[in-house]
């Protein structure tokens, strides 16, 4: 199974929010760290392919668990769907400021 960082997961898709909220004269050309660019696109394409991991990773321990294979632990299997609706929830979230500044954006007088 593909496990995912949540913390770091949801610190870079909180800084994505906040350069969105900021405007795109705010936003970096590279990250934090010095390291090289990183496309928008390509970062939010990768944040939702972890969440879809994750959801997909939840869903089979889930169905395992209820198969009665041996070594599915509930607690596991909760904590496992817990953190993918989390991760869902905070895409979700990015999705929505990102469609708000966009709107604000084309909001604006010339």
């Amino acid at each position: 199974m593909n496990t995912i960082d949540s913390t770091r997961l949801l610190l870079e898709m909180r800084a994505l929010a906040l350069k969105a909220q900021a405007g795109a004269g705010a936003v970096e050309a590279t990250g934090a760290s010095g390291a090289p660019p990183v496309e928008f696109a390509a970062a939010m394409k990768a944040a939702a392919s972890q969440v879809s991991a994750a959801q997909q990773g939840a869903r089979a321990m889930a169905e395992a668990f209820e198969a009665g294979a041996p070594g599915a632990d509930l607690t596991r299997v909760m904590l496992e769907v817990q953190k993918a609706s989390l991760s869902f929830k905070a895409m979700t979230e990015v999705r929505n400021k990102l469609v708000a500044a966009y709107q604000e954006v084309m909001n604006m007088p010339i």
